[in-house]
């Protein structure tokens, strides 16, 4: 662990509480980026397999990541929006069907399926806040007419987690699709398909993995891959990729039938050398120093009298908490005023959101809460 922590250089001025919006890289990757530029500057493609072969490992390391069977398994999007437009407008919807969601969802996974209704098909959105038991009122909303639950496995604004397991076999069991956004999770806790089974798991590397933006996840269980139907084509999601005489041509039987045309390559540099520390680290570890933090911050909170807005239940949370100081109408006010004194949280959840990542210091966390206490003052 402290190998891993040594990775990370941040301004000695700056008290970053902002992984669950854009967390910072690790030195490594860094390095790998600028190796890359070298590379570019240099050589010109000359390394071009070299850089495949990054390719390859990452989609190998993305696989062990969720648990897929094969790096076959994963594509590489753009976007958690450009993965779950590809499976919303790659279903074969009925008029009728329905989307059993929640309402206070990001909006990539909101108007993705909101854009579904000139098709006829019903988004039907659970109000998390009032619920109490969020997997037994999300499957009450279920129907014969239920053809997708689609979630976030953490919920961005108060960090609420879902627990997949128990939805993940009662879909199988109703035979309705699940479609997991683990943006906020993947790189802060353990993932494992076996135990959690969704049909489809998305998320962007630039949060909890620590990666770059412009390039992200996208799974599809292999049974339904054929089953979504295409609307981009291209160079590389055709089976025979290379061959560009040929003439005749089918979509890749792998995951690559959802990338048409030239990989990130920048990108897949980066995040293949963030997830490599991951992986050293362990995510067991890395959800144990998680947790100790989120504990730590309650502890904080609470004697500075806030009022804690994330759940209190470990099982509940990962590495969100977001809260509000009694007396303090404006949020948004506070965090414009920590954002000046260099303090990176966001406004999220009508309170303040802090998430801290494994390598996040003890102290930072004290000096986080109480400059919210001394900022709330002058608001």
């Amino acid at each position: 662990m402290n190998a891993s922590l040594a990775e990370f250089n941040l301004s000695p001025d700056l008290l970053h509480l902002n992984h669950a919006a854009v967390g910072p890289w690790p030195k490594r990757t860094s390095d790998a980026v600028r190796r890359f530029a070298e590379e570019n500057t240099t050589l010109g493609s000359n390394r071009y397999p070299h850089w495949q072969a990054t390719e390859q490992r990452l989609r190998e390391r993305l696989a062990r990541l969720i648990g897929a069977a094969s790096a076959d398994d994963i594509a590489l999007a753009k976007s958690t929006s450009e993965a779950l437009s590809v499976i919303a407008h790659g279903l074969d919807w009925q008029p009728g069907d329905n989307i059993v969601g929640i309402a206070e969802e990001f909006p990539s996974n909101r108007i993705v399926w909101q854009s579904l209704a000139n098709q006829d098909v019903e988004w039907r959105p659970l109000k998390l806040s009032e619920s109490q038991t969020p997997e037994d009122d999300l499957l009450a909303l279920c129907n014969p007419r239920t053809r997708l639950l689609a979630v976030s496995w953490v919920q961005y604004a108060r960090g609420r987690r879902l627990n997949l397991e128990r939805l993940g076999n009662a879909c199988r069991e109703r035979g309705i699709l699940l479609c997991i956004d683990a943006i906020q999770g993947l790189g802060a806790l353990p993932f494992n398909l076996s135990r959690m089974p969704a049909d489809f798991v998305v998320a962007d590397a630039h949060k909890w993995m620590l990666g770059p933006e412009g390039i992200a996840l996208f799974y599809c269980r292999p049974e339904l891959r054929p089953k979504l139907k295409l609307h981009q084509f291209g160079w590389h999601m055709v089976e025979q990729m290379g061959d560009f005489d040929r003439t005749d041509w089918q979509a890749a039987s792998s995951a690559r039938r959802f990338e048409c045309g030239s990989p990130n390559m920048l990108g897949i540099h980066a995040f293949e050398a963030s997830l490599s520390l991951l992986e050293e680290t362990g995510l067991d570890q890395i959800e144990q120093a998680i947790k100790e933090r989120i504990d730590h911050l309650i502890e904080l909170i609470d004697a500075q009298g806030f009022e804690l807005l994330s759940p209190r239940a470990p099982e509940q949370r990962a590495g969100i908490l977001t809260f509000q100081i009694p007396g303090i109408e404006d949020h948004q006010a506070l965090w414009r005023a920590l954002m000046s004194q260099n303090l990176l949280c966001a406004a999220r959840g009508g309170g303040i959101r802090f998430s801290p990542h494994f390598h996040t210091p003890m102290e930072d966390l004290e000096q986080a809460v109480a400059l919210a206490a001394e900022q709330s003052r002058t608001i």
